[in-house]
């Protein structure tokens, strides 16, 4: 279903209900650039560190694209699990994961209190962003102690850049990408007003200092366009 959710006005903040989970694969598709190639890179990277019969576990999972991708290319068998506190992304995601025949766990409970169990790979992609920043650096420490030693975090962020001018040219540059997707001007200035104060984004700098002051050893960006990036947070 295509993503019209803003076309009308909207009088409330972001929220992942019922009506942004019905077009919301159509919305990750048109609102992140390199959306496809991003998932898969998360994907192989997983599957590069995970080791047989280890736990995936995917930090809000939304309607589990990243744990479907993973199942279907995985060579070897994995506990996969995904954790989402939105109940109406996670009946999407069951819906899907039933039509695919996939094996994945899901949960419905909130990351910052359930409980990850042992993982090889923990990935948390544009989650971070809509934790509230006081909260973050425990979410860090959560996800290094839930994981094997060598075990890594793949994440994925919505960035801002600590030179204004330069911060001014990227958003500039997203606006424009927005629009060639097909949203209007209408569209894109409700959503950032419904997401003010609602998703908050660090620099690139203050994701992976988040990291190695939680305990991993290497943090570092292993994709960037403009003011989205996805990094490799691993534990050794």
């Amino acid at each position: 279903m295509k993503d019209r959710v803003f076309a009308q006005p909207i009088n409330k903040q972001f929220e992942f209900d019922e009506t942004v989970a019905s077009v919301f694969d159509d919305m990750l598709n048109r609102s992140i650039p390199f959306y496809a190639e991003v998932l898969n890179l998360v994907c192989e990277l997983s599957l590069k560190y995970a080791n047989e019969n280890s736990t995936i576990t995917d930090l809000g999972c939304s309607t589990a694209n990243t744990l479907l991708s993973i199942a279907k290319s995985a060579k070897f068998p994995l506990h996969l699990r995904g954790i989402d506190n939105s109940e109406a992304m996670c009946e999407r995601a069951r819906q899907k994961i039933k039509a695919y025949g996939a094996n994945i766990e899901l949960i419905n409970g909130d990351i910052m209190k359930q409980d990850f169990g042992v993982n090889s790979v923990i990935i948390a992609n544009y989650t971070f962003q809509f934790i509230r920043p006081p909260k973050r650096a425990e979410l860090a420490r959560k996800i290094y102690n839930s994981l094997d030693k060598c075990g890594i975090c793949i994440f994925s962020e919505k960035i801002i850049y600590e030179d204004k001018a330069l911060n001014k040219k990227m958003i500039d540059l997203y606006l424009a990408f927005k629009k060639r997707q097909g949203y209007s001007d209408f569209e894109i200035a409700q959503k950032r007003e419904s997401l003010e104060n609602v998703l908050v984004p660090y620099t690139e700098n203050e994701n992976t200092d988040m990291m190695k002051t939680a305990g991993f050893s290497e943090a570092v960006s292993v994709f960037k366009y403009a003011n989205f990036a996805t990094f490799l947070a691993i534990k050794t």
